[in-house]
């Protein structure tokens, strides 16, 4: 509760002023009853007249639009309350998501995360609801009842004492069953979100490997599986109700049963009778509510751990023990000593291996090895999206982990390899690198990013609509958008990770040029798996299952590196080789 409490304290007011309008319509529920005995005992039966009758009658009308309004506002403060707590809450999750590492994520995944962020909130708004609603609705409905069932006929009340513990029994047992089996629905509620995200993420692919039918079928099982574990656990709700159903309609015959042979007897009036019989009900409505709120605390507090595993999740890239948090990113001279890295911390097998090399600021390095040689992983190391398990990257000769994060990557722009683009226009999404770019900034990145032509050759230019994740663009569209984004940040360091692979040779060639104007103070690491890409750079680093096999230029590689001679004639036609 305590980590909930920051959620509850700026609107506390609506927490209190809830539950306290519905006492007010539970005062008019325990009253009621009683009013209408008197009509018919008094009114009726002691033949006091039409007269007594109409005047007890406005009270009740009175009575009831206090009621109205109790019931009206204890609504309204509830689902205030309920509504910004969520609000708030799932706000700070995000936030907290949005500082989570790769590592961070990769422990949740993305589909967990979603349903954390949705679904388990809501469960939890729900509760809330449904509490200010009845939490002292119903232990008030029930005290009031009880104290007048006691009143009128303390013989007959007894009988709702002996139900009442039975019913409290019950209700125990149920919650002890339902907990685990919500836990177990909310997980395969992430499996099938994660089927979904997938799907809809990959649907071209999906279409074009005619893949439909298989899709279908991995996701009606998974769906089979979360309709089964669902149903599991609703047939504890559905069970429930009946079983209170039951005993509210045995304990009513009993009460009438009894309280009537007493009537007959002339030991009760009638109207106490009919007064007594709604006090029951009431008594038994109360513990039926008490019931339900139970039971959807049970799912909400298996929303709510899951929650709290999110907010205690310790990010594992933070600049809290950053010494410069000041500092920023001036000149953009890289250095890395001795570097191991590995993916999976209680594995062995190194990903990097005791890597060093040093890029002077200005220059360009090209980066090439096969899939899976750690050409990416080394890059991410420098805006610090992994961190070193050995030795340090240094950015102008300070630790990239004494740099705050924002300052740090405010100093560093990276074309990833998968390319992302956001729904929103063209010019929405090139504001990414500097929201305060003009009109014509943007222009001349585009220009250098040689995605100019294209973008002008659209009805509406850079208004352009983009659908989420750029499908309407190609591939080669999209990686020169992100080529422009990135000079928009005017960074001082460029990663470029194989982005200008969809691109043709021509049209990279020009992108390169450009650099050369554009970015002449900006030191460039380029990622590629053609050799074009990288034979202009200052110094090309070879790697090899996470070894630097090779370093430096064009020339000295093609007649020292045997990796990098088997790349450049695997790709560079005999004749135009032999002529180098």
């Amino acid at each position: 509760m305590n980590k909930y409490w920051k959620y509850v304290k700026p609107y506390l007011p609506a927490f209190i002023l809830g539950p306290i309008c519905m006492i007010v319509e539970v005062i008019g529920e325990v009253v009621m009853p009683w009013l209408f005995s008197i009509i018919i005992n008094e009114g009726v039966e002691s033949g006091r007249g039409t007269e007594f009758i109409i005047m007890i009658g406005v009270i009740m009308v009175i009575t009831a639009l206090f009621m109205m309004l109790g019931g009206v506002g204890g609504a309204y403060f509830a689902t205030k309350a309920s509504s910004n707590f969520a609000n708030d809450l799932r706000k700070d999750i995000f936030n907290k998501v949005q500082q989570f590492s790769f590592a961070n994520i990769d422990t949740f995944s993305t589909s967990s995360l979603i349903t954390r962020l949705t679904n388990d909130i809501t469960q939890i708004q729900n509760l809330i609801n449904m509490a200010l609603r009845m939490m002292l609705r119903a232990p008030g409905m029930l005290v009031g009842a009880l104290i007048m069932a006691f009143m009128m006929n303390a013989s007959l009340a007894l009988i709702v004492l002996i139900v009442m513990p039975i019913l409290a029994l019950t209700i125990i047992g149920i919650v002890k069953v339902a907990f685990p089996r919500f836990q177990i629905m909310q997980k395969q509620l992430d499996t099938v979100n994660s089927n979904i995200q997938e799907n809809l993420t990959n649907v071209r692919v999906i279409k074009s490997f005619v893949r439909g039918p298989y899709e279908e079928k991995k996701f009606g099982i998974a769906n089979e599986e979360l309709k089964n574990k669902g149903m599991n656990a609703q047939k504890i709700m559905i069970f429930t109700m009946p079983v209170m159903t039951l005993a509210m309609n045995i304990t009513t015959l009993a009460i009438v049963w009894f309280g009537g042979n007493q009537v007959i007897a002339g030991d009760m009036p009638i109207g106490d009778l009919t007064a007594f019989t709604n006090y029951v009900v009431q008594i038994l409505m109360s513990l039926m509510m008490v019931s339900m709120v139970i039971l959807n605390s049970s799912r909400a507090l298996a929303s709510s751990n899951r929650i709290k595993e999110v907010l205690d999740a310790e990010v594992d890239l933070t600049d809290n023990y950053a010494s410069m948090k000041e500092l920023e990113v001036e000149k953009g001279k890289i250095e890395f000593k001795d570097v191991d890295f590995r993916y999976y911390k209680n594995n062995d097998e190194l990903v990097l291996r005791k890597t060093n090399f040093t890029v002077k600021p200005g220059e360009t390095l090209g980066i090439i090895g096969s899939t899976g040689c750690g050409k990416t992983t080394l890059v991410s190391m420098i805006p610090r999206l992994y961190d070193t398990d050995a030795g340090e990257v240094l950015v102008d000769d300070v630790n990239v982990k004494d740099y705050s994060l924002k300052n740090l990557r405010n100093g560093i722009a990276m074309v990833l390899q998968k390319n992302v683009l956001f729904s929103g226009t063209i010019i929405e999404n090139l504001r990414w690198g500097n929201e305060e770019a003009s009109e014509d900034e943007i222009v001349d990145a585009a220009k250098s990013a040689r995605a100019d032509d294209f973008i002008t050759s659209f009805t509406y230019g850079y208004e352009t609509e983009l659908g989420q994740g750029g499908v309407n663009v190609s591939g080669g569209q999209k990686q020169r958008l992100c080529i422009a984004r990135a000079l928009l940040k005017n960074p001082k360091i460029l990663i470029l990770d194989d982005s200008t692979s969809a691109v043709d040779t021509a049209t990279e060639a020009m992108i390169r040029e450009s650099f050369n104007t554009t970015l002449k103070h900006t030191t460039k690491l380029i990622i590629a798996q053609r050799i074009s890409s990288v034979i202009d750079a200052d110094n090309i680093i070879v790697l090899d299952e996470g070894n630097i096999v090779g370093m430096g230029n064009h020339v000295e590689l093609l007649e020292s590196c045997e990796a990098y001679q088997e790349i450049y004639y695997s790709q560079m036609d005999k004749e135009v080789a032999a002529n180098v």
